[in-house]
């Protein structure tokens, strides 16, 4: 009776949070328009030092080079990945940086076209002004969005328990945007950069499908979704494409800032953000590689849980602790020594604090990302605190592995989950030595890593 109207709370808290979460949006209600959204890499670029002189410049065209589509699971979409404007992002970010005086060359024909109006028009009114020449570009901006990759990671989650099931599942996209500088006077490509940027969808769903009573169903979901919008990871990858044009002319000499000193200490900034993402060293899937994420010496404090397999079938279940100090030795392997104090046992037969350590060489398959799947191998020895009456040993030597994986939030701090399996070479720990196969031993682990 208690556990059925335990799980009656439980279902009920349940229940209340996913509606809570699916009227967070307010439906009902209109939201204002955003005048302007900023991104980190566009507020960087408004606060570059001015120029000793601005730079005319024109763009023609700055397109999606991709042919990319939305992708779609259940029909054709011919909706494109990207925006098809993003030669108005360029001339804006161009203008916002305060380097360049963009000049109008998309829509030339229509301001030549209202030039020859304005000229007809001053002639049937004996108007002799003249019309100010039009500017001509000291420097072209070309390129365009030249890559969108679909789906470069995806993953999930999920757990489902009494009718209730929480999930998650995540996809990462990446649009890659090339931008250079040619001279119109000679045609020399004066500079070429490349940036790239991620879009990320997360979605997060939850629901209950349970009986509550034989003729009475309860069922309840709720999720939300988050689809970063592309124009803004576009808008992005162009911001830091211009800002770091500009910043590699200076260093080589294609134009100059008014005040140098504001100059270099903006520099530093830059080149300190630039040094910081040069150091996590992303791949070509955009991962974050550190190279001495995992070196060095650390130590982990695990809960077990978990049983021996022996003579009897009535195996008991028991939690313990297990401390595990680990040294690396090279990028994918380390040495690892492992304590752990649980217990074993049977049901109505007997049950007895055991010890366990093992030494184990420990191989990381992705060492320098967050996440890490690892294998490790040795041997070791489990003993009793004092040799029971049951058994002719104290002292059982064993077989050792672990698998799992390996989570580090930061160099200094990570999050372990594995499981450990030994085999007996030494028959009996429960005083029965029967058949070929030896007693083993088993455990589930969870624990926290602190690199020192």
């Amino acid at each position: 009776m208690v556990l059925r109207k335990l799980n009656f709370i439980l279902m009920g808290l349940f229940t209340l949070t996913l509606v809570s979460c699916a009227g967070t949006m307010n439906p009902m209600k209109k939201e204002p328009v955003q005048m302007n959204r900023e991104n980190k890499a566009n507020k960087s670029l408004e606060t570059m030092p001015k120029p000793s002189q601005k730079i005319d410049a024109a763009v023609y065209s700055f397109r999606d080079k991709t042919g990319q589509y939305k992708p779609s699971k259940n029909s054709i979409s011919y909706s494109t990945a990207v925006t098809q404007g993003a030669t108005s992002i360029l001339i804006k970010a161009m203008s916002e940086s305060g380097w360049f005086t963009p000049i109008e060359r998309v829509g030339i024909s229509n301001l030549l076209n209202e030039r020859r109006i304005i000229q007809s028009t001053r002639k049937k009114n004996n108007d002799n002004t003249r019309l100010h020449p039009l500017l001509f570009a000291g420097v072209l901006m070309e390129g365009g969005i030249i890559g969108y990759s679909s789906n470069v990671i995806t993953g999930g989650a999920g757990v489902r328990y009494l009718g209730m099931d929480l999930s998650g599942q995540f996809r990462k996209d990446q649009v890659t945007v090339y931008l250079r500088a040619v001279s119109t006077q000679t045609g020399e490509i004066l500079k070429s950069v490349r940036t790239t940027k991620s879009v990320l969808s997360q979605k997060i769903s939850a629901g209950v499908f349970r009986y509550v009573d034989a003729n009475k169903l309860l069922e309840t979901e709720a999720g939300i979704t988050f689809n970063e919008p592309s124009i803004m990871a576009v808008t992005d990858a162009i911001d830091a494409a211009v800002q770091k044009l500009i910043m590699q002319g200076i260093g080589d000499g294609l134009w100059q800032p008014a005040n140098k000193k504001s100059f270099q200490k903006y520099k530093v900034k830059y080149q300190q953000a630039l040094k910081k993402e040069e150091q996590r060293h992303r791949d070509m899937y955009g991962l974050i590689h550190r190279s001495k994420l995992r070196s060095g010496f650390s130590f982990t404090t695990n809960f077990s849980y978990g049983s021996y397999i022996g003579g009897y079938s009535n195996e008991t279940y028991n939690s313990g602790l297990m401390v595990q100090l680990e040294q690396s030795l090279t990028s994918n392997f380390s040495l690892k020594l492992n304590y752990q104090r649980s217990q074993i046992g049977s049901q109505q037969v007997f049950s007895k604090p055991v010890n366990n350590a093992d030494l184990m060489l420990n191989a990381y398959l992705t060492p320098h990302l967050k996440l890490s799947p690892y294998l490790s191998l040795g041997g070791g020895v489990l003993a009793y605190d004092k040799q029971p009456k049951f058994t002719r040993r104290q002292f059982f030597a064993t077989l050792s592995s672990e698998a799992g994986l390996d989570y580090r939030f930061s160099r200094w701090v990570g999050l372990r989950v594995g499981f450990n399996y030994r085999y007996l070479l030494n028959d009996g720990i429960d005083g029965v030595t029967v058949g070929r196969i030896h007693d083993q031993q088993w455990n589930i682990l969870t624990g926290i890593t602190i690199h020192p």
